[in-house]
Parts: structure tokens; C-alpha cells; sequence
């Protein structure tokens, strides 16, 4: 049976408070501002307060204001709370508006003080996560693998990556890992191309990995200090591209997709392991968590920003209550 007259209205009136509401909460400068800047990351409220430079009472009502409105959500990472956009969809009147709105506003760029206060707070972020790893590197395998053992998605990873060779009768010249640990997927990439160019910030597990390369006598792996943007310095291009469990400890997870699809060559994969999202907080302080894990819909929103098409997926549930995700993306130039 269809929808009676009384419920078909009811619906349109709810419909149109919605609108309203999203009106009236973005209907100010600097929460336009707000969400022009959460555009790619998620952000505290007082990383926001200190790249808008305002109080954190002023940006608390804004934000709570935006909140009520529908145009953000609140996600908790360990005792942190972060602000992200809502997902525009195309499905209902609100999210055909919402799209719209983000579509207008991303067009406009931040001010410069601003764009320099974000990469301020990228920075804090990756100092963070450097200090962790160099810090824990010795127990880094131990506690990866009371989350997620690498016996459990390794393989997988190298089958989504070997599905995209097959289709090519040529060898890749250079793939690339990011964040490669103590080395033990370089071992599985280094037969499959001609070069592999290892990417870490940590001193000690590049260390790490040199001494794995060294004992399994690896001879074309090129180990990097640095991140993606140290590669695109570097002027490096790449055939594929691959992220195992990397992506919850970056500061911003979008630069990844976007640095990513301007390192790789046209129809190259970029190949992402990493946690679906969960609720357990001791990850942060005991991994150096900086992400409790992605919803599905995120990565295809970062991937889709940067230009990539969505592939292959497969979803990995563990003994120990963790879902992993392993996604195939590829660029078309």
C-alpha cells in the first residue's frame, strides 16, 4: 500500500524543518569557513579553535550549531572528540541541497593564514606519530598484531595486487609502500616489479626494515625517510602503490588518496589494508592509533576526491572482534 495523504505531508513538513535548519545553522561566514576546511580531515575543537584563532567557547556554539543543522557529525577517537562533514547523498531534498552547499563553498579558497595554521596542526599530528614509532619500535610488531596479524591480510592485499598485473604483459617499474614496518610485505612486492621504494617517517623502522631487507637479501629496495610528500619531492612516479594498516596513523588520510594519484602513472592501483571502524580506544594510547579505523564510505569519499575509481574489496573479520577492509582503487588520468 502507498503512502496516505496525511503521511505524505508529514514527511514533506519534516523534510522542509530540515532544509530550514540547514539553512539557518550555515547561514554565517566563518561556519562556512568551518566546513570549507573540514572539506578532507576531521578536526578537534581546538585544532579548529587555533586555526580559526577564536575561543573555544565561541567555537563550540558554532560547531554545535552546525551539529543541529545536519552539515556535521562527531566522531570519538581514544578521549578526543572530531568534527567531519555528513556525507552529501543525492537521495532526499536535505542531501541534494547539502551536496550543492559543498560543491559552492569548495570552490572558495581558505585564506592563506589559514591554510598555514591546518598544516600546523597536520604537522603536530605527524610529530606525534613519528615520536610514537620511534619511540615504540621495538614492540611495534607485537602490538599490530594483537589488533590485526599480518598473516590474516597480507595475502589478500598481494591478490588484489596481482589481479591488477595480470591484466598488464608488462613488469612495473617501481612500486611504492607506505609505511612498510619491520619490511615483511617488501619481501612479497619485491619479486613483482623492478624496483620498490620503501616510505617511513620513523628512523628506527626503517631501520628495522633495512636489517629484514638485509637478512632476506632484498637487493631492489630503496628505503625513504619521509612520507608521500617526500616522494612527490622527490619527483618519484610509481606503477601501484601500496598502504597496510598505515592510514589510522596519518595525520590526514585524504593527502594520502590525493598525494597518491599524482604519484601514480595513468591506471595505476593504490591498494589500502587497513581497520574498519571500531570502539576500542586503547588502541590509540597502546598503537599509536591516531584513527579508531574508517567506515567504507570514507575511503571511497577520499579515494573518489583524488580521482581514483573504486575496485575490488574484500572485508576481513577477525577472532579478536577487529574488521579489516582491503580496497583496490585505481587512477584514471
Amino acid at each position: 500500500m502507498g503512502q496516505s495523504p496525511l503521511q505524505e505531508a508529514n514527511i514533506l513538513n519534516e523534510s522542509f524543518l530540515n532544509i530550514a535548519s540547514l539553512l539557518k545553522g550555515t547561514g554565517d561566514p566563518l561556519r562556512l569557513e568551518i566546513l570549507r576546511a573540514l572539506k578532507t580531515d576531521s578536526l578537534g575543537v581546538q585544532e579548529l579553535c587555533n586555526i580559526f584563532d577564536i575561543k573555544q567557547s565561541g567555537m563550540s556554539h558554532h560547531l554545535k550549531v552546525l551539529a543541529k543543522s545536519g552539515a556535521v557529525t562527531t566522531r570519538r577517537e581514544g578521549n578526543s572528540i572530531f568534527y567531519r562533514r555528513v556525507l552529501a547523498g543525492s537521495q532526499t531534498m536535505f542531501g541534494q541541497l547539502l551536496e550543492s552547499l559543498y560543491q559552492a563553498i569548495d570552490v572558495v579558497s581558505l585564506s592563506k593564514s589559514v591554510l598555514d595554521n591546518i598544516q600546523q596542526v597536520k604537522q603536530q599530528r605527524a610529530d606525534a606519530a613519528k615520536l610514537f614509532f620511534n619511540k615504540h619500535a621495538s614492540q611495534f610488531r607485537e602490538q599490530q598484531e594483537s589488533i590485526a596479524p599480518f598473516s590474516q591480510y597480507a595475502t589478500n592485499a598481494k591478490d588484489l595486487l596481482l589481479h591488477t598485473l595480470n591484466t598488464s604483459s608488462n613488469k612495473p617499474k617501481c612500486i611504492i609502500e607506505i609505511g612498510p614496518g619491520e619490511g615483511a610485505f617488501l619481501q612479497m612486492l619485491s619479486p613483482l616489479c623492478d624496483q620498490v621504494v620503501a616510505l617511513d617517517i620513523s628512523e628506527e623502522m626503517l631501520d628495522k626494515a633495512k636489517s629484514y631487507c638485509q637478512d632476506q637479501q632484498l637487493a631492489n629496495i630503496t628505503l625513504m625517510l619521509g612520507d608521500t610528500q617526500t616522494a612527490l619531492n622527490e619527483k618519484l612516479t610509481a606503477d601501484h602503490i601500496v598502504c597496510n594498516m598505515v592510514l589510522h596513523h596519518v595525520p590526514s588520510p585524504a593527502d594520502v588518496f590525493n598525494d597518491s594519484a599524482k604519484l601514480l602513472d595513468n591506471g595505476g592501483s593504490l591498494i589500502v589494508t587497513d581497520l574498519c571502524r571500531h570502539d576500542q580506544s586503547w588502541a590509540v594510547d597502546n598503537c599509536g592509533d591516531l584513527w579508531l579505523g574508517f567506515e567504507p564510505d570514507e575511503l571511497s569519499q577520499w579515494a573518489s576526491a583524488a580521482g581514483f575509481e573504486d575496485k575490488e574489496s574484500l572485508y576481513l573479520g577477525l577472532r579478536n572482534g577487529f574488521q579489516v577492509q582491503v580496497r583496490r582503487f585505481e587512477i584514471s588520468k
